[in-house]
């Protein structure tokens, strides 16, 4: 059910039944439960200066093949989850035709032809806050086409909001939730860092950033809304490790694939492009964590999207919004992939298990 690369250092979540939460690491195919009362978290496991030798070395239990695996859980715990918008000049289109088309999705294929392109065209390897940036800032705002997502996307400053709360995030395997509300709606696959309280980036996994355009489109005072729902946010399969074989520069350079299968024979792919990203993954750290912020547990970082879903779905113009029951899988060479199935928020399981709930499940397994 999972694809792993063979090699690699691998850091994860399952649930074992009778259990509970536990960590685990990917050694030749099986899974080994590593949860101990020296590192019982990912927490404190991504706390450690030795969290590579730590991973690879410690022992652990063998619970069988990764394939017999029955719940994935999120691959983090205590980390607050942060997520980065408009870090892409596609996305940053796109943003600026939800905005223009007031959340209504027949209206974007007219702007998009009316503004899209020329937008893009002007914001092609801008760097962000640059000289460069502020005179098309300029530009931009004498020609009526200056916008808040602008402002974030080649400003000085990124966006960065919460997308989650500590232990909401879903698997691999399970199911995403869409606010009933909304009607028009997408998957964003982006690549996730795992970051330590000391701002340090330990490794990097893939992420689904759910999103409401029509919520968001509406009001950018609605994001909260639009990003932060049951069952909305997923993270997975698993948190590969920074080592001799894998570094940010492999982030850097990142190229993911998106496919969505409908119940309705509809397919899509898409595409997603790290290279092409405008702020680079340690700056996007460094605008999150500092004596600005802290983050004692750490946190999850998601890092935004080059997809803009534009291909038609129903009826032409009316571009692409999710159906119930869509399998969504974000792929890449070196993190695997992670697959879900699109429900209603209202629909999928109810999020029951947090912080409180599992020190009381590591204090009744004596692990703290």
């Amino acid at each position: 059910m999972t694809t792993f690369q063979p090699a690699g250092l691998w850091l994860g979540r399952i649930d074992r039944p009778g259990t509970g939460p536990c960590v685990v690491t990917l050694r030749d195919g099986h899974i080994f439960d590593i949860t101990s009362k020296t590192a019982p978290t990912v927490r404190d496991i991504l706390e450690r200066d030795d969290t590579a030798e730590y991973v690879r070395n410690t022992s652990g239990t063998d619970l069988g093949p990764a394939g017999n695996v029955r719940t994935w859980l999120a691959p983090c715990d205590f980390q607050a989850v942060k997520a980065c918008g408009v870090t892409f000049a596609g996305s940053m289109v796109e943003r600026v035709i939800e905005e223009q088309a007031a959340g209504d999705p027949a209206r974007a294929e007219d702007i998009r032809n009316r503004i899209g392109a020329r937008i893009g065209d002007s914001l092609t390897n801008i760097v962000p806050g640059s000289e460069a940036a502020q005179k098309v800032k300029q530009a931009l705002i004498e020609e009526g086409l200056w916008s808040q997502y602008l402002e974030v996307g080649i400003g000085p400053d990124a966006e960065v909001f919460s997308k989650a709360q500590v232990l909401s995030s879903v698997g691999h395997g399970s199911d995403v939730g869409l606010h009933p509300i909304s009607t028009w709606n997408n998957p964003e696959p982006e690549v996730v860092l795992a970051v330590t309280s000391r701002g340090d980036i330990k490794g990097a996994t893939l992420g689904n950033d759910v999103n409401l355009r029509d919520v968001e489109g509406r009001s950018a005072l609605l994001l909260s809304k639009a990003k932060d729902n049951n069952a909305s946010c997923s993270i997975g399969p698993m948190i590969r490790l920074f080592d001799e074989g894998f570094s940010l520069d492999d982030v850097r350079q990142a190229e993911l694939t998106l496919t969505v299968r409908g119940e309705d024979g509809f397919h899509l792919t898409g595409h997603s492009s790290m290279a092409q990203i405008s702020r680079d993954p340690a700056d996007l750290v460094r605008q999150t964590i500092g004596r600005h912020h802290q983050y004692p547990d750490g946190l999850m970082l998601f890092l935004g999207t080059l997809f803009a879903p534009t291909q038609d779905r129903d009826t032409p113009g009316g571009g692409f919004t999710h159906k119930l029951g869509d399998v969504v899988t974000i792929s890449n060479d070196k993190l695997g992939a992670l697959t879900n199935t699109v429900r209603l928020s209202t629909e999928c399981p109810e999020w029951t298990f947090s912080a409180s709930h599992l020190m009381r499940n590591l204090a009744r397994r004596n692990l703290l």
